[in-house]
């Protein structure tokens, strides 16, 4: 088997989470922000429609930092096994 290969799908498939995290993200937050513009200024709903478009854009922030370790893990994963191995 063809562990070159097996590495290659893995980024293929952290890639693709990645873009689907982001999507998701942005869907939120246009909907999130369509759905607090319907509401009362200052109401309840308006105030926790409001803290959830801050929390879902702290997590965004956070995006590149969680991606940059995982593909510090993987580098440092394939370094292991390769001087591993004889």
């Amino acid at each position: 088997m063809n562990k070159k290969g097996q590495n290659v799908n893995a980024l293929v498939g952290l890639a693709v989470g990645v873009g689907v995290a982001g999507l998701i993200t942005a869907f939120v937050l246009q909907i999130g922000g369509d759905v607090k513009s319907d509401m009362t200024t200052s109401s309840a709903e308006a105030n926790a429609t409001g803290d959830m478009i801050t929390a879902v854009a702290k997590i965004t922030s956070k995006l590149s930092i969680i991606v940059t370790i995982v593909i510090a893990v993987f580098i440092i994963g394939l370094l292991v096994r390769g001087f591993g191995t004889r």
